[in-house]
């Protein structure tokens, strides 16, 4: 049995704990973006490659089987940057157009001890999407494809896997993520009631103070009639 053991190397460089199973391949592809010093991995031939090939690997050894990583070139990272942006959307619920997904292929193949799985087809970006989009099935079926979430913090956008016993998670991390967003929101609350209270200061200024009114008594003769 082939047994490569590795890390998915895309996850791993934000500190993430990988998804379950082969899930994890899905994870690790949405984690191929770019985020602060971290560069794209889909941005290049080179970098394509290297992340295929790990990642590849690695989830061959998770499903048990032994898969060679497709070759890439500048072609197939354009479907797959329009593959990754159309995931990410089902991830954070939005809709999608379909653009980028483009049909692909899967085969059903039946294991030595009769476990029927699906195995991916095609060449280049299609091979990967068809591994892909088949973690994504099985996930949805399984229950665990909507822990699949990408996390709250908008500088920060990686995608996880939420462990939480509600499913209630959206940083990936609390202590990092978390408390930094917690603080900009803070922050944002603190400027707001100061704004409010300078409006608040600027109209008192602005109100004129009360005149004086004079009072005048009618005369005496005036009262009589």
């Amino acid at each position: 049995m082939f047994t490569y053991v590795s890390a998915w190397s895309a996850s791993q460089r934000y500190g993430l704990t990988p998804a379950p199973g082969g899930l994890a391949l899905v994870q690790d592809f949405l984690n191929t973006i770019g985020i602060h010093d971290h560069p794209d991995r889909l941005a290049s031939t080179t970098l394509a490659d290297d992340w295929a090939a790990d990642a590849v690997r690695t989830w061959s050894a998770a499903r048990g089987v032994d898969a060679h990583p497709p070759s890439l070139n500048d072609a197939d990272l354009s479907r797959l940057r329009a593959l990754r942006g159309t995931i990410s959307k089902l991830v954070a619920g939005e809709p999608t157009d379909g653009r980028g997904t483009g049909p692909v292929s899967a085969s059903f193949v039946l294991s030595d001890a009769g476990d029927v799985r699906l195995e991916p087809s095609g060449s280049g970006w299609r091979w990967l999407a068809s591994a892909l989009w088949g973690e994504i099935l099985l996930g949805q079926h399984n229950g665990t494809w909507r822990r699949i979430k990408q996390c709250h913090n908008h500088h920060c956008g990686s995608t996880f896997y939420d462990r939480s016993k509600n499913n209630s998670g959206v940083w990936h991390n609390v202590k990092t993520c978390g408390n930094a967003a917690n603080l900009r929101a803070s922050r944002a609350r603190r400027r707001e009631r100061d704004r409010a209270a300078a409006r608040a200061a600027d109209c008192e200024l602005a109100v004129p103070p009360e005149q004086p009114v004079s009072v005048v008594e009618a005369s005496p003769d005036h009262r009589r009639r």
